[in-house]
């Protein structure tokens, strides 16, 4: 695991901290705490949080399911919390290989108690890289990964802190180029259809926070652009594959857009 290289700010929020407090954590400062409060009152990010988590757990107990994935690339991951990608991996696969990147330093900390949690069949490791680095993040994930083998890149809700739209395309695509036939790209993002979460993206980049950029649909829908989409296709995170229990008893959430693609 790389070791954090810079200082740790928390009088600034971030946005793995404040997506802990909204996931009802306590890995997280004063600051965090008012950025995530005066969110709330925009619209309800406690439940968009939550049921963006659960379309996590769907995707990775999928791809290490039904199509076989025993290497992850989760990238962005933010801080540990239930149901971590490696836990939902490696209950159904103990040997899967989870790399998780991120960088923001309190979230490499708490890696440490994380890593403790992993089977003693699979490997779990954290690297420090941002991902408008994708090369770097692909040089420090071969240490851990098999490049010759499947492997599932995962952004989930990270593609609108991208600097614009050429950017986060730009990353995804590397990275889709640097894995082989027979990997997947599983991505949620925000889009930009309700007002209210335009205005609490712009709220929280004047906090201090690092923008958020809600993005178009078909914007995301590019970055699946020459690969095979699995059912459902493009949807939102509550639409994609919820299991039985949630049918009919979950709030939609059309802000969200979120697909899972097979790379031929």
């Amino acid at each position: 695991m790389t070791e954090p290289n810079r200082d740790i700010r928390t009088d600034v929020p971030g946005a793995a901290r404040i997506w802990n407090y909204w996931l009802g954590g306590k890995d997280n400062y004063e600051a965090d705490r008012l950025a995530a409060e005066a969110a709330l009152k925009f619209y309800d990010m406690a439940t968009f949080a939550r049921q963006s988590r659960q379309f996590l757990t769907r995707v990775v107990r999928f791809l290490a399911g039904e199509a076989g994935i025993r290497q992850f690339l989760d990238i962005g991951t933010g801080l540990p919390t239930m149901q971590n990608t490696h836990e939902i991996a490696q209950a159904v696969a103990p040997e899967s290989r989870i790399v998780y990147v991120d960088n923001d330093p309190i979230v490499l900390l708490h890696a440490r108690v994380l890593l403790r949690n992993t089977t003693p069949e699979g490997v779990t490791d954290y690297i420090e890289a941002d991902y408008h680095d994708p090369d770097l993040i692909i040089d420090r994930a071969r240490r851990i990964l098999d490049f010759e083998q499947p492997i599932a890149v995962m952004f989930m809700g990270v593609l609108g802190h991208a600097k614009s739209f050429e950017a986060s395309h730009a990353t995804v695509a590397r990275m889709v180029d640097a894995v082989p036939s027979g990997s997947y790209l599983a991505i949620w993002d925000g889009n930009d259809t309700n007002p209210d979460l335009n205005a609490l993206a712009e709220n929280y980049a004047k906090s201090g926070g690092v923008p958020y950029i809600q993005q178009p649909v078909e914007h995301i829908r590019g970055y699946f652009s020459g690969l095979d989409m699995v059912e459902p296709g493009l949807v939102t995170v509550t639409e994609w594959r919820p299991d039985a229990a949630e049918v009919g008893d979950v709030e939609p959430l059309p802000e969200t857009t979120c697909g899972v693609a097979r790379k031929p």
